[in-house]
């Protein structure tokens, strides 16, 4: 695999692993209403069509490089969850959820970003990795 290969498909799979790893989480079974609450908005968004959709479709494709680009469409995802609890009329109830939503949301997915290493997600080219050359044969 050529160098360059190399510099390129890191980012793409932090990126994919940070999604496939919020993905799961989110489709996960759980008893929590406010995660019940972001599953339901993650179909919601997704059928909205349009960048709704070729978003997250791209992030997950590998089509899309950017982890910001990611974050980005999972708190869209979240905060389009609040707008559906909180219309038409919101409740205290449903400003709860919508706050545990948001409260769930970070939880997700920061912990995910840490784990893949934010150095390596979001500043590809200061990491080692980046100029690590694979040997040739």
């Amino acid at each position: 695999m050529s160098h360059y290969l190399t510099r390129l498909l890191q980012p793409v799979a932090s990126t994919i692993n940070t999604l496939a790893g919020a993905l799961y989480i989110v489709f996960s079974a759980s008893p929590d209403q406010a995660r019940k609450e972001m599953h339901q908005a993650c179909f919601d968004y997704l059928s909205l069509g349009g960048i709704f959709s070729t978003g997250p479709v791209a992030l997950l494709s590998g089509l899309n490089l950017s982890p910001l680009n990611l974050v980005l469409h999972f708190f869209a995802v979240a905060i389009y969850g609040v707008g559906r609890l909180l219309l038409p009329f919101p409740s205290l109830k449903r400003m709860r959820i919508g706050a545990r939503l948001i409260s769930c949301a970070s939880g997700i997915i920061f912990p995910i970003i840490k784990a893949e290493g934010v150095r390596q997600m979001f500043f590809p080219a200061t990491s080692s990795a980046f100029y690590r050359v694979t040997p040739q044969k």
